[in-house]
Parts: structure tokens; C-alpha cells; sequence
């Protein structure tokens, strides 16, 4: 059995599908651990199935590796409250040392 787009929207109706096109979007960017996605000229979908939403989407896809610091933010305040450093300066250590955490608090005092 064939079914033009109309009988299609009215099954996914019946159903409790309701799906419709997100207008405007520029672009669409994905992050994980360690590169990002970003997906220009998107086009997106949202698909609602029984309070579930889905997004589903398409467009050209460029990947970017991330080059993420080797400390986080506890880190630079654990340096900050041992060292009495500026944040930047904490952070400026930080790096020199390669995210070691002694170190940049030795290089400090």
C-alpha cells in the first residue's frame, strides 16, 4: 500500500507523532570529549512521540578537534586559595606546567 504525505501525516497524528520543521536555523554544533561537530546550512526536524522529542538533522558537516587545557577550574582555585595568586596567574602557571598541579603551586611560591 502507498501512502502520499498527507496520509502519512494523519497515521503519525493517530499515533500521538507530531512533527515539524524548527524555521531559521543557522547552525547546528555537537560537542563531545574531544573535537566538535558543526553542521551549517541545517535543516532540523523535531518529532514529538508521546512526550519523547527527537531532532533530526541534516546539513553540511565539518568536524573540529578541540584542544582542551589539561586542569579544569578546581584546579585553579585549589592554586589560588594554597598560593594567594591571581586567577590569571594560576591559570598562566597552570599551563606553564603542563596542568600538574604541584608544580604550578611550587612555581608560585
Amino acid at each position: 500500500m502507498k501512502m502520499d504525505n498527507r496520509n502519512a501525516r494523519r497515521m503519525m497524528e493517530r499515533m500521538g507523532i507530531n512533527m515539524k520543521e524548527i524555521p531559521n536555523v543557522q547552525e547546528v554544533v555537537i560537542r563531545t570529549a574531544d573535537k566538535e561537530m558543526h553542521i551549517k546550512n541545517a535543516s532540523v526536524s523535531e518529532v514529538n512521540a508521546q512526550g519523547n522529542r527527537v531532532f533530526q538533522v541534516a546539513g553540511d558537516v565539518e568536524e573540529v578537534e578541540v584542544e582542551r587545557e589539561a586542569f579544569n577550574e578546581e584546579d585553579v582555585l585549589l592554586i589560588q586559595q594554597q598560593t594567594g595568586a591571581s586567577r590569571e596567574k594560576a591559570v598562566e602557571a597552570l599551563k606553564e606546567s603542563d596542568g600538574e598541579v604541584a608544580r604550578a603551586i611550587l612555581k608560585l611560591t
